[in-house]
C-alpha cells in the first residue's frame, strides 16, 4: 500500500446516504482473489446501463468531478462485510473516503488496505458537498499526521479522530501482515526470553 501523509485533491461528490457495499462492489464480481481490479467495477449498477453504457447522470461518469477524495452521505459502507468495496474504492483511485458515519466493518476494512475514512459532523458533509458541487475544481487538503482537513484557501480546519495504530500502519504503508513482519525482531526476542525463562 502507499503510504498516507498529506493529500490536496479535487474531490467527487455522491451526497447518496445508506450506501451499501454491494453498491459499492456488486457481488457478481467479487470472483477474483487479489485486489487488483475491482476498480473497474465500482458502483458499477449506477455508472453502467444494462448494455454497459456509461450512465451520464452518475458523478463518477461526469469529467467536471475526479480526484482522490470521495465525500459521500452518512452510512456509507453499510451491508455486508465484504472488503472488496474498500479494495474496489483504492483501485479506482481513491485515498479518502469522507462522511459522517460509517459502517464499522467497512471503516476497519477501509483502513486495512490504505484507505483513509474520515467522519465528520453531518452539518460539515453537507457544507462540504455543496461546495464540491458548486466547484468541482475545490481542493481539499487532509493532513494525516494532524489528523486535519480544511478546504484550501479556508481558513476553516476541522479535526478528525483516528485509531493511533491504525494512523502509524497508514502512515507507512503498512497493512496487518506488513506490521507484523515489522515485528518480526522484537517477535523474535520476546520468543527467544519465553522459552530461556
Amino acid at each position: 500500500m502507499e503510504p498516507i501523509t498529506i493529500i490536496k485533491s479535487t474531490c467527487v461528490p455522491l451526497p447518496a446516504e445508506n450506501v451499501d457495499t454491494d453498491q459499492i462492489i456488486p457481488a457478481r464480481f467479487l470472483k477474483a482473489t487479489t485486489r487488483e481490479g475491482f476498480g473497474d467495477n465500482l458502483f458499477r449498477d449506477w455508472r453502467y446501463d444494462s448494455d454497459n453504457n456509461p450512465k451520464p447522470s452518475f458523478v463518477l461518469n461526469q469529467p467536471d468531478y475526479s480526484g482522490s477524495i470521495l465525500v459521500a452521505g452518512k452510512n456509507f459502507g453499510c451491508g455486508s462485510s465484504r472488503e472488496h468495496a474498500a479494495w474496489a474504492l483504492y483501485d479506482f483511485g481513491f485515498k479518502v473516503v469522507v462522511s459522517s458515519f460509517f459502517a464499522d466493518i467497512f471503516r476497519n476494512n477501509a483502513l486495512n488496505n490504505g484507505l483513509l475514512p474520515i467522519q465528520l459532523s453531518e452539518e460539515y458533509i453537507q457544507s462540504l458537498l455543496a461546495a464540491v458541487e458548486d466547484n468541482p475544481e475545490l481542493e481539499v487538503m487532509v493532513d494525516l499526521p494532524k489528523q486535519q482537513l480544511n478546504v484550501v484557501g479556508s481558513d476553516e480546519i476541522v479535526s478528525f479522530e483516528i485509531n493511533p495504530h491504525k494512523k502509524s500502519c497508514l502512515l507507512k504503508g503498512f497493512d496487518d501482515i506488513d506490521y507484523l513482519i515489522n515485528q518480526k525482531d522484537k517477535i523474535t526476542e520476546f520468543e527467544k526470553n519465553r522459552i530461556t525463562a
